[in-house]
């Protein structure tokens, strides 16, 4: 057999391998792209406080480059779109909440493939405005065991009932139409009391009140979980996990702030430890809804 001959056959088989390689694995030649992921939500969601502050979100919003969203999307490679907004309700999911920002569900498209999102404590000013009522309960009465619940008994957790649970419906659902092939997650609240027991001086309410404000956290957390089932949407439940990390324990402990003594800007709220948390039990979560 001539040279040429050998080496015309050599060329012949090297292409033949070349072709059937390429059409076996088509997907090698193409790079893939990474996951629409769009995070969603109030100022947990957003990490409010912690430092440093997301340059390309409205300040107002105080969204964090080390929130949960962005954390994930660190690790996991996704192409975060992120949205959360200190302060915001259900309703912002529809009008903006700052001027400045837009509805956020306008970040929603049918290519997103994830969507995660703490909302629900601000419908009805409840996390923030139950504090403030209790506090100032307990300077009012000093000494009383829980005055705050004895001056307003169940008309502070009768509109998680009432409204902010529909809310959470609607939301859901309205999110799982704008963007049907992603994977919602929505997360609970860590606890930001304990059970029971004084948490004076971080918490400035009566010992009584304590388990008050717990048992309006437990609601509203209750509320998110039964909005989740209602929707087909995956409810990742930070209050088991958070047991012993409230704003009562010590810095090193806590992955909450207190309201008074914070080792951050924004009391009452995750602090980087509370957010690495989140994003830890949300990456859990992630393909198992």
């Amino acid at each position: 057999m001539s040279v040429t001959m050998a080496a015309r056959r050599w060329l012949l088989v090297a292409s033949t391998l070349a072709a059937a390689v390429s059409f076996a694995s088509p997907a090698a030649a193409a790079p893939s792209q990474p996951l629409e992921y769009v995070n969603l939500g109030d100022s947990f969601s957003a990490g409010a406080g912690v430092f440093p502050v997301a340059t390309t979100q409205a300040l107002p919003c105080m969204q964090s480059e080390q929130n949960f969203s962005h954390l994930i999307a660190q690790q996991r490679g996704y192409r975060l779109t992120d949205v959360s907004c200190g302060g915001a309700k259900t309703e912002n999911f529809y009008v903006p909440h700052y001027p400045g920002t837009r509805p956020q569900l306008e970040a929603l498209t049918p290519a997103t493939e994830l969507v995660t999102l703490m909302i629900g404590g601000n419908d009805n000013n409840t996390f923030m405005g139950a504090i403030a009522s209790c506090v100032a309960a307990t300077v009012a009465h000093p000494g009383a065991p829980d005055p705050c619940r004895a001056q307003y008994g169940a008309s502070l957790t009768e509109p998680i009932e009432a409204r902010t649970y529909p809310a959470l419906v609607k939301a859901l659902g309205d999110i799982h139409d704008k963007s049907p092939r992603a994977q919602v997650i929505i997360a609970g609240y860590p606890w930001l009391v304990p059970a029971s027991g004084s948490c004076q001086p971080q918490w400035p309410i009566a010992p009584g009140d304590v388990e008050y404000i717990r048992d309006l956290e437990a609601k509203v957390n209750d509320a998110v979980r039964r909005a989740a089932e209602a929707t087909d949407t995956t409810f990742v439940d930070m209050a088991q996990v958070s047991e012993g990390r409230d704003g009562c324990q010590s810095v090193e402990q806590r992955w909450v702030e207190p309201l008074l003594n914070t080792a951050q800007p924004a009391p009452a709220h995750p602090n980087a430890e509370g957010e690495r948390a989140l994003a830890t039990e949300i990456l859990k979560a992630i393909g198992k809804g």
